[in-house]
């Protein structure tokens, strides 16, 4: 897994950039598109919303630039970041946080309390693993992204929410009715989806990715209840983690992909045959999509992540018995 996150910089470069402008999803509601940009890790998909008292931003991306577009944001509409919410603690969701306190120092971030698992954990080992790729690679420019990889956890608790979202609740953030939905174990330890009833708007962070699942940390079949869980909620428009927006029915075509994805890497079908499932099943949601690339990530995710050993998988279910 800690390899894959090495690889992956080299791997999403692959991927076709998004075009990362600002669009319009309801009245006061804008989304700022993640993307994948060539030679560095993806930057996750940030929601911007209009409140009474300022803006609530739903994730903050990881590098410099997309940080910036939420700032300048802020600037042209003429009101301040009050909150930031983050979905998870993945590196290309939390990694502006420090950005935006320093812009704002008064900002509240919500989270799920997750991240410091991950720091003494995951983020941990995956600090290691940069600092020995770096004493190894003679290319400077990935020796520069892995450093930037390495200041970017070690900013710490900057990264940590003000506020730990402990269950399922309703809040007025800065004026504005919210509905954050507290996920145990689906795509990481904790994970916060939010629902704005007045926008019948849902940002599902990494429940939802394209162009596949991100199942690096991930509880397979938590997920797919969660899946069950958005479903149920009453939104008009869904905003994925990664990838475009999303109407109820392209939605359900997702869920029945990933479901698929599932049954296949638990049968005796080969990878192959796995990644044409989910490429024929979510075809609708793939158009700018390269087969190439999501056969390759589906390749590595059906070994490491969907065909493991039961220890693995219990552990990041939250099921792994206490020694």
């Amino acid at each position: 897994m800690l390899r894959w996150l090495i690889v992956a910089i080299g791997v999403f470069c692959t991927g076709r950039a998004s075009a990362g402008d600002v669009i319009a999803i309801a009245p006061g509601v804008d989304l700022i598109a993640g993307s994948f940009v060539p030679n560095r890790q993806p930057d996750g998909n940030s929601l911007v919303l209009r409140a009474r008292d300022g803006l609530v931003v739903i994730d903050t991306g990881r590098h410099a630039g997309h940080t910036q577009k939420i700032l300048d944001y802020a600037k042209i509409v003429n009101l301040p970041i009050k909150a930031v919410i983050n979905s998870h603690w993945h590196l290309d969701h939390i990694g502006g946080n420090p950005r935006v306190r320093a812009a704002f120092p008064e900002v509240k971030i919500y989270s799920s309390g997750a991240i410091d698992e991950a720091m003494h954990g995951f983020l941990a080992n995956y600090r290691k693993q940069l600092e020995g790729a770096i004493a190894q690679s003679k290319d400077d420019a990935q020796i520069a992204a892995w450093r930037s990889e390495i200041l970017l956890i070690d900013a710490g608790h900057a990264l940590y929410p003000d506020v730990v979202i402990e269950k399922t609740q309703t809040r007025r953030i800065a004026g504005r009715e919210l509905v954050l939905h507290l996920q145990a174990h689906a795509v990481t330890a904790g994970d916060v989806w939010v629902f704005d009833p007045s926008a019948r708007v849902l940002a599902a962070g990494d429940l939802v990715t394209l162009p596949v699942p991100f199942l690096d940390t991930a509880c397979p079949a938590r997920w797919d209840t969660a899946l069950d869980d958005l479903a149920h909620t009453e939104f008009k428009t869904l905003i994925p983690g990664h990838g475009a927006p999303m109407s109820r029915a392209q939605f359900a075509t997702y869920r029945v992909a990933y479901a698929n994805l599932l049954a296949c890497a638990a049968s005796d079908k080969t990878k192959t045959a796995c990644a044409d499932g989910w490429l024929a099943d979510a075809k609708a949601l793939l158009a700018d999509a390269d087969p190439a690339f999501v056969k390759r990530l589906l390749d590595y995710y059906i070994d490491n992540s969907l065909r493991v050993p039961t220890a693995q998988r219990d552990k990041l279910c939250g099921t792994a018995a206490s020694t």
